[in-house]
C-alpha cells in the first residue's frame, strides 16, 4: 500500500476489507491432512456473447452450441438461460458497473454502488492467502468487477508482467518494512483526526467512516506483516509474448495469471473483466473494433469477425478450464474445488439489453445439469445468493435476489 493522503483513505476508501479471525485460525491450526480450501473466480466479458451462437439450440445439450460445443469439460460446466439484472433498461454500458453488485441504474448521476459479491466472499475466504483477493482486467480504466463495502472502484491490476511480479517476484523486504511503518503512522494520524472532531461534536456518519477506514486499514497491515515473513512461491513465467495477436495473447495472459494464482493458493477469491477497449483488436481470422463489431446489426460479416473474436475468448476458457481439472488436488482437481462464473452485463450487446444474460457456472464440485433454462426471467443475484451460501456465508439477500433458488446441486 503506498502513502495516500488520509482524506484519500476517506474519498476512495483504498483499504482491504479483511477478516483477522482467518489469520488467527492460520497460526493455531494444528497439523493433519487438510481439505481443499473453496475457491472462485468471476470473469464479465463485458460484451457478452451472441446470443444464437452461445445458447444450445437443443435444451439441456451443450454440443448443439456453437461456441460451447468442444469445451473439454462439458460435464463440469451449467450454462443458465433467462438471468437478468433488474433496473438495467437504460444503462447501456454502464451495466458493467453492476456486474456483480445488482445495484440498479448505474447511469444515473447520483448512482452509488454497493459491495461486490467478490468482497463478501474474501472476507470469508481470503484471510489465508497472501492476497485477500486480486482483480484484474484488460485495460486501465480505473476500475472492472470489484467494488468495497462504500461502492468504491477497486482499481483492477491490468499489466501481466507486473502481475506476474507482484505475485511471485522477490519482495524488497526493507522497502515493505519502511511502507508499513509509513502506513502505522498514517493510522496514527487517523486516531488523532477522529479524537478531535469528537471533541468538536461531529457528526456520527463521519466519525463511523473514520472507525471503518481505521479498522480496515489495521486489518490490513496485521495481514501485510504476517505474510511479509513468507516467501513468495517459485513459479516459472509461463506468461506468452505473442505480439501478432496481441488482445488474444492478453487475454491468454490474464487467464495464466489467474491460474497460477489460484494453484499456488496466493489468493481464493479472483475478478477478471474482459473489458472492451477503444480501437482495432486482431484475433485470429478477424481485425476491428470489437464495440464496433458488437452493434452487428445482424450483418453477416460483421457477425463473422466479431464471432471470431467470441471464439478467440471461450478457447482461453477453454484452455483455462482444462489446465485446473488437469491440476490434482486432495480427491479431485483444482476445478473441482474452484467455482468459475462465467457471464456478462449484456444479453444483446448489439441493442444494449441485459436480459438473458449469458451465464456459465463450471467447477465448484456441483452436480452440474449442461444447460438450465429458468421458467422466466430471473434476477441474477438469486444465483450469487446461492453461491454465496456455498461458500458459508449466511445472508439473506443479495441485491436484487429474491430467494436462494437450489439451482447448484451439491
Amino acid at each position: 500500500m503506498k502513502q495516500y493522503r488520509r482524506r484519500d483513505f476517506l474519498k476512495f476508501g483504498a483499504a482491504l476489507p479483511l477478516a483477522l479471525h482467518s489469520l488467527n485460525a492460520r497460526t493455531a491450526s494444528t497439523p493433519g491432512v487438510k481439505a481443499p480450501p473453496k475457491r472462485v473466480i468471476f470473469i464479465c466479458n463485458s460484451l457478452g456473447f451472441y446470443e444464437p451462437n452461445f445458447f444450445p439450440t437443443k435444451r439441456g445439450d451443450l454440443t448443439t452450441s456453437k461456441y460451447l460445443k468442444e469445451m473439454a469439460v462439458r460435464e463440469k460446466m451449467t450454462v443458465f438461460q433467462n438471468f437478468f439484472h433488474p433496473g438495467m433498461e437504460t444503462s447501456n454500458h454502464d451495466s458493467e458497473k453492476s456486474f456483480l453488485t445488482g445495484a440498479p441504474s448505474p447511469e444515473a448521476t447520483n448512482f452509488t454502488n454497493t459491495i461486490s459479491l467478490d468482497q463478501i466472499l474474501a472476507r470469508e475466504m481470503g484471510g489465508d492467502t497472501r492476497f485477500p483477493y486480486l482483480s484484474f482486467s484488460i485495460y486501465d480504466r480505473g476500475w472492472g468487477c470489484s467494488w468495497n463495502d462504500r461502492g468504491v472502484a477497486i482499481p483492477p491490476m491490468h499489466d501481466e508482467r507486473q502481475i506476474f511480479e507482484r505475485l511471485f517476484g522477490e519482495e524488497d523486504l526493507s522497502a515493505k518494512r519502511q511502507q508499513i511503518e509509513n502506513d502505522q503512522q498514517i493510522v496514527k494520524s487517523l486516531y488523532r483526526d477522529m479524537e478531535q472532531i469528537k471533541k468538536k461534536g461531529g457528526d456520527d456518519s463521519k466519525i463511523e467512516s473514520y472507525r471503518t477506514v481505521i479498522s480496515e486499514l489495521e486489518a490490513q497491515l496485521k495481514h501485510e506483516e504476517f505474510w511479509l515473513k513468507t516467501k513468495k512461491p517459485e513459479v516459472p513465467n509461463t506468461l506468452s509474448d505473442d505480439q501478432e495477436f496481441a488482445f488474444s495473447t492478453k487475454v491468454r495472459n490474464l487467464f495464466e495469471l489467474s491460474k497460477l494464482a489460484l494453484q499456488t493458493d496466493s489468493t481464493r477469491v479472483i475478478t477478471l473483466s474482459l473489458d472492451w477497449i477503444y480501437g482495432a483488436i486482431k484475433v485470429p481470422g478477424a481485425t476491428g473494433g470489437w464495440h464496433t463489431l458488437s452493434h452487428h446489426g445482424g450483418k453477416a460479416d460483421v457477425l463473422g469477425k466479431l464471432s471470431r473474436i467470441e471464439v478467440d475468448i471461450v478457447k482461453h476458457l477453454d484452455r483455462f478450464l482444462t489446465e485446473l481439472d488437469q491440476i490434482e488436488e486432495g480427491e479431485g482437481s483444482l476445478l473441482d474445488h474452484t467455482t468459475v462464473v462465467i457471464g456478462s452485463n449484456f444479453g444483446d450487446s448489439s441493442n444494449h439489453t441485459c436480459n438473458n444474460l449469458p451465464t456459465i457456472v463450471a467447477g465448484g464440485g456441483y452436480r452440474h445439469q449442461a444447460h438450465t433454462v429458468l421458467e422466466k426471467p430471473t434476477p441474477l443475484c438469486n444465483l450469487y445468493l446461492e453461491l454465496l451460501h456455498k461458500h458459508n456465508v449466511d445472508l439473506g439477500s443479495f441485491g436484487s435476489s429474491k430467494k436462494d433458488l437450489g439451482l447448484l446441486k451439491g
